[in-house]
């Protein structure tokens, strides 16, 4: 086995750290004291809250396989094997959702996405299953072809326990992240460390204040020499420490005094600083801060704006990351020419009702949408072709501008004898009434 592992060397790939740092992202504390990695991260409320959103959304979204058609347009394939395992099933263990939901949440805190692709004898996908990315690194052979490592566990099953296997990129669906060189991408929590840091000690201090009756620190003063200080200090935190004996008397004997020395919360601007770092984790995730809580910059105009921005700015990088992705892992070169994967958002740009209603008048009475179209994009049952669901319509007193410079000239031609007069009912024609 250690000759078979020699015959590889590691390629010059990414070390969890930025050029010049002198220390890797996932060993070691952050500036603030506070050690950081993906799961210390998602217990802030606002990584939670971020990651989320983020992998519920693109869980959520309907995710359809098309093919080309002859006539130039798209169609479902629905008897395709990948359409059935992407919609609905990748593998026996997990629906859809749950399998995107899991995809997308390694993606956003590892910054790299992992699946064994199972195939079967005439090399069809059969199964997606998901690898954890803290456990797989991309390697360089001798010839410069890349594989991936992967390395099993003990909690893992009995037959994979401590190996490490190698899987060629044809039996890896790997959706990386923003990254240096293209091939594996980098935690956003690693970028952000200091600032997922620093929330975190704001929020350990806030418990702490709380826990000690929200009063600050002090000190007990005796005007003489104390014998056993431990016993005196932990008898006042006995008696007067926590939440549950905030409000009690406390009672001072022979010359002892308490004097506070810590500064108040708001004199520290605690809540501020809360704040300020709850909108930083936000913007690494590029998450409006509406959509986890904060409403200050929040209004009845603009909310609806900032969650089509959501879509567009947000959700759809990621979109194509994975369309992208799918289609290049999971096609052959044949197929490649014929299918290809699609997420469905037109759902999160519709807007309300009434301005839905608007744009589908124009597009009926314009003529590039049909009733089943748009009762396609509503959900609703499809109108029978025979009783006109997709007929494609234009309203009746619209003619070819064409048709109208001829008129005008018929017009100059008849001596004044007669003139043109465009009836201005829907179907109307053009008629000519003698003088």
């Amino acid at each position: 086995m250690a000759r078979f592992f020699s015959r590889f060397r590691s390629r010059d790939k990414p070390q969890n750290r930025t050029a010049g740092s002198s220390f890797t992202f996932y060993m070691g504390g952050s500036s603030s004291g506070k050690h950081v990695n993906e799961r210390s991260a998602m217990q802030m409320t606002a990584v939670y809250a971020c990651v989320r959103i983020l992998s519920e959304a693109v869980a959520g979204l309907p995710l359809h396989l098309y093919r080309y058609n002859d006539s130039g347009g798209k169609e479902k394939a629905t008897d395709h094997p990948l359409y059935t395992l992407l919609h609905d099933e990748p593998n026996p263990e997990m629906s859809s959702f749950v399998f995107r939901e899991t995809l997308m949440t390694h993606l956003l805190l590892y910054g790299n996405a992992y699946a064994q692709i199972v195939r079967n004898g005439k090399g069809e996908v059969i199964g997606l299953y998901p690898l954890m990315p803290s456990k797989m690194t991309v390697d360089r052979d001798d010839n410069g072809r890349l594989f991936y490592s992967y390395t099993h566990s003990n909690e893992e099953a009995d037959t994979m326990r401590n190996e490490t296997v190698i899987l060629q990129p044809s039996d890896v669906l790997h959706i990386p992240g923003l990254g240096f060189d293209g091939l594996v991408g980098y935690s956003p929590i690693a970028m952000a460390r200091n600032a997922i840091g620093m929330a975190i000690a704001c929020e350990e201090y806030g418990a702490r204040f709380f826990a000690n009756n929200a009063a600050p620190s002090g000190v007990l003063e005796y005007p003489g020499t104390l014998k056993n200080p431990e016993r005196i200090r932990d008898s006042w935190n006995a008696q007067y420490g926590g939440s549950a004996n905030s409000h009690r008397v406390a009672v001072l004997e022979d010359g002892l005094h308490f004097t506070p020395i810590s500064i108040s919360p708001n004199e520290a601007q605690f809540l501020e600083t809360r704040k300020f770092q709850l909108n930083e984790i936000a913007r690494i995730f590029r998450i409006p801060p509406h959509m986890i809580g904060d409403l200050d910059k929040s209004s009845f105009s603009n909310i609806e704006q900032q969650s089509l921005e959501f879509v567009k700015y947000t959700l759809d990088p990621w979109v194509v990351r994975w369309e992208q992705s799918l289609f290049r892992s999971l096609f052959n070169a044949d197929e490649k020419k014929q299918y290809f994967f699609k997420f469905n958002v037109e759902g999160l740009l519709r807007g309300d009702y009434q301005s839905r209603m608007n744009g589908y008048a124009t597009a009926r009475q314009n003529g590039w949408m049909s009733a089943n179209d748009i009762r396609e994009l509503e959900n609703m049952d499809k109108i029978p072709a025979e009783e006109g669901g997709d007929l494609y319509l234009v309203n009746g007193n619209m003619i070819p501008i064409l048709a109208t410079q001829k008129s005008a000239g018929t017009e100059d031609e008849n001596d004044g004898n007669e003139e043109v007069l465009e009836l201005g009912d829907p179907g109307s024609e053009r008629k000519r009434i003698g003088r």
